[in-house]
């Protein structure tokens, strides 16, 4: 049985880093979801009660299935990268 990987990429209008991840996802073919934060600042008040941060990009990654994420909240390709090696299964 294939593991079943959601990921969801919170991001505002106008952020380089933010377009930096997404831009890779859509490159390596991984599909994603994005919360837009621009006009929102309660989703920001949602990442600091689950994350601690009111920053984007912030990727979550794990499964709607059992509602279990893990996130990336580190600036930098690197980071995702190596989350997305422990979490997805073979697609690169």
């Amino acid at each position: 049985m294939t593991k079943k990987i959601d990921i969801i990429v919170w991001s505002k209008q106008g952020c380089s880093y933010c377009e930096e991840v997404k831009t890779y996802l859509h490159a390596e073919g991984i599909a994603y979801k994005t919360v837009d934060v621009t006009h929102n600042d309660a989703f920001r008040d949602i990442l600091e009660s689950k994350y601690g941060v009111r920053y984007v990009p912030v990727i979550e990654i794990g499964s709607s299935e059992n509602g279990v994420y893990k996130a990336v909240t580190e600036i930098g390709l690197e980071y995702l990268k190596a989350a997305l090696a422990d979490s997805v299964p073979s697609h690169i």
